[in-house]
């Protein structure tokens, strides 16, 4: 595994768990914050911690902040602050910036400013919890980033026939990267490969193409 370097805005309990955990993994993490009793709190669980403003431009450039492999902006209710640290950390040359937002408008706001992935920590394990009560014959869900995940779901009599007639790749966008029938797997499954009610599919696709699939099989 590559060690990357990692610098963490904002120390609150989300910011906190994204720092440490990555230093755990063995990355080097720099964390900062305004606030001196969260630097001092993670002082000893990082690489590096240090009291910073990350919402002055010139804070940031003091710190390279355009030389690290990740940037997590995890600024919580200040928004203000969390758009100018996404701004200023774009424009200072960070390759890859993630960013928290509170809601859906800072959500629009952030992906406009340039920031490469936002996230709604509240929302999204919302989603993925009601999802998983809703569908619990989708066994696990890895979500990779960027919208794309890999989920599986069983096949019903809405998929019967082969995959080629299927064409789920054309109607749904997703991709059929296995299927598991009476504990054998088939993997990177050909054309003439048939579906049965009951088969194991995992699929690869956005959220928005399986959640249409999922439509159509009236889960």
């Amino acid at each position: 595994m590559k060690t990357k370097q990692c610098l963490v805005i904002g120390l609150g309990r989300f910011g906190t768990a994204v720092a440490t955990t990555l230093y755990e993994m063995g990355h080097e993490v720099v964390a900062i914050d305004h606030n001196e009793e969260n630097v001092e709190r993670v002082m000893n669980l990082v690489t590096h911690a240090a009291i910073v403003d990350a919402s002055e431009e010139r804070a940031l450039r003091a710190i390279g902040v355009g030389d690290f492999d990740v940037v997590v902006v995890a600024i919580g209710t200040d928004v203000q602050a969390n758009i100018l640290a996404t701004m200023n950390a774009k424009s200072l040359g960070a390759s890859y910036v993630v960013t928290k937002a509170v809601d859906e408008m800072a959500r629009r706001v952030l992906e406009r400013i340039g920031a490469d992935l936002v996230i709604r920590p509240e929302h999204d394990m919302g989603v993925r919890l009601a999802r998983q009560i809703a569908t619990p014959n989708i066994v696990d869900t890895l979500d990779l980033g960027g919208d794309h995940a890999i989920v599986e779901i069983e096949a019903n009599e809405r998929l019967k026939g082969t995959l080629r007639d299927l064409n789920l790749t054309g109607r749904f966008g997703v991709q059929i990267i296995a299927i598991s029938r009476a504990g054998k797997i088939e993997v990177t499954p050909r054309a003439e490969d048939e579906l049965r009610p009951h088969d194991k599919l995992v699929l690869i696709g956005t959220s928005h193409n399986i959640d249409e699939l999922r439509r159509y099989l009236g889960e």
